[in-house]
């Protein structure tokens, strides 16, 4: 198996917004980061991946297969941003209910989970705080055998240190190559730790799928003025934009454009600058 999740043509249309054709993949024992500005279309492709809202046209593969049946879902690890679980059961109640939702349901991970979470197996997860929520989550996710964890935007509003330590276990949960993650997030930092890849969409259609490390070691910013901007060659902008003093360009080579320009200043690109310039500056 190649690929935990591969979308191919994925179309679904709404008044004012159109998921266009998006196609990418997840790689099996591998972390793909879904980037956006909100409103950009992550959270509709995954609720479309999932079959939580129908799609009208595109092909969706979870684990080599193309219908969501019991075994698939029972492989499928879900969180999502905010409440996940009814807010008047303790962790000690939503163990008993996920025992009746799934054959695969290992009490003594979850138990595991828990305490090493310190998460009070009795308190009501409404008394939780939102990390406190988001660490249940992910716990109940890991305790029925997932392949794929899906991930919407799960480390938002989170402490640095909160999230650090849920960014770690999903290190460790790929780490043996059968476990895979999608995880979407506007927190971009965060990807550039853990990310193999990174696929950025904008305004429902996707921009780019690349491996990260592409992106953080060949991608960059040459910095100049107005005459160095109109003399440099077209084909090597992707895109630009003027500041009071000076124009930036995004490129995708820095070495090769270094030794074209060896009077430009060109600095590395962080994923966030690499993302505001596509979607702010001109082409």
């Amino acid at each position: 198996m190649n690929n935990a999740l591969k979308i191919s043509g994925l179309t679904k249309t709404y008044k004012d917004f159109m998921l266009d054709h998006v196609s990418f993949a997840v790689p099996c024992g591998s972390i793909v980061g879904l980037i956006g500005e909100n409103g950009a279309g992550k959270s509709t492709t995954i609720n479309a991946a999932l079959g939580l809202i129908q799609k009208e046209s595109g092909v969706v593969s979870i684990l080599e297969h193309e219908s969501l049946d019991q075994d698939i879902k029972e492989q499928i690890g879900v969180v999502f941003d905010g409440s996940n679980y009814p807010e008047i059961l303790s962790p000690r109640k939503l163990n008993r209910v996920m025992k009746n939702i799934y054959q695969s349901w290992d009490e003594q991970t979850y138990i595991s989970l828990l305490q090493q979470f310190s998460l009070p197996p009795d308190k009501r997860i409404k008394q939780f705080s939102k990390g406190m929520k988001m660490k249940l989550a992910i716990s109940a996710a890991l305790s029925h055998h997932s392949k794929l964890l899906i991930l919407d935007e799960a480390t938002s509003g989170l402490d640095p240190v909160v999230r650090d330590d849920i960014l770690d276990m999903l290190l460790d949960f790929v780490q043996d190559e059968e476990h895979s993650i999608l995880v979407s997030s506007h927190i971009t930092s965060d990807l550039e730790k853990i990310a193999d890849y990174i696929v950025f969409i904008h305004a429902g259609k996707v921009i780019f799928s690349r491996p990260k490390d592409e992106l953080i070691e060949q991608y960059g910013i040459l910095k100049c003025g107005a005459a160095q901007f109109d003399a440099l060659d077209r084909s090597d902008i992707i895109a630009y934009r003027k500041l009071d003093y000076e124009w930036q360009v995004l490129i995708s080579d820095r070495e090769k454009l270094q030794r074209k320009y060896p009077k430009a200043l060109i600095v590395p690109a962080t994923i966030d600058e690499i993302m505001l310039l596509y979607v702010k500056g001109e082409k």
